[in-house]
């Protein structure tokens, strides 16, 4: 069976803007994803996740760069890894510019492309995506101080890095806005509008 690994941060795990909770499995865009092509797509996670940045305010590891390794050889084969990170990155404590993003993410293609599969399982195909951009919270300010004008430097700047890479590219942002309640994070319904708007080009993508 065709294997999809969506590796992401709380836009990916589900982080409600209300509470914090989880939205409900439905609205996951990783499990929509699944339900629109009838494939398995493996759904990695992790609030607070960067691309390349070690963080160690939170519970766990939340460096992308150092547990992509761990997933792709325990998940192996794949046929393709879908990324969609940055938004932690542009914590001004952590780098705040969307040209350490730009730089993380080339770094995690540059990891799939040269991990060391050695036989369980053939290089994957990989499909970058460029988060929502954040917006104005309430309280006047997104959470974690991030520049909304950073948050939206990302989609321009991961297209330009998928078309020198040679890799696909999907700009979330066209079909999901982020919630106003933390300025953060999305709506259930923009959180499954992602793998709904991600079936077309991942079919087209692995010729399904």
């Amino acid at each position: 069976m065709t294997r999809i690994l969506a590796f992401g941060d709380s836009l990916t795990w589900g982080h409600k803007p209300e509470d914090g909770t989880r939205h409900p499995a439905e609205f996951l865009w990783p499990n929509v994803l699944q339900q629109e092509l009838g494939v398995e797509v493996i759904s990695e996670g992790l609030g607070g996740r960067t691309t390349v940045f070690d963080d160690h305010s939170g519970p766990c590891c939340r460096n992308g760069a150092k547990v992509l390794p761990i997933l792709l050889h325990s998940h192996s084969p794949l046929d393709l890894v879908i990324v969609m990170l940055g938004t932690n990155d542009l914590k001004p404590t952590i780098c705040g510019r969307a040209e350490g993003a730009t730089a993380g993410m080339k770094r995690l293609a540059q990891i799939i492309r040269a991990h060391p599969y050695d036989g369980i399982g053939q290089v994957p195909k990989v499909l970058l995506v460029s988060p929502p951009p954040c917006v104005i919270g309430p309280d006047g300010v997104t959470g974690g101080g991030r520049d909304v004008a950073e948050t939206q430097r990302l989609a321009p700047m991961y297209q330009q890095l998928a078309l020198d890479l040679g890799v696909a590219f999907f700009d979330a942002g066209t079909v999901a806005t982020t919630s106003a309640i933390d300025g953060v994070h999305l709506p259930a319904k923009d959180t499954a509008s992602i793998g709904s708007a991600l079936a077309a080009p991942v079919r087209e993508l692995l010729n399904l």
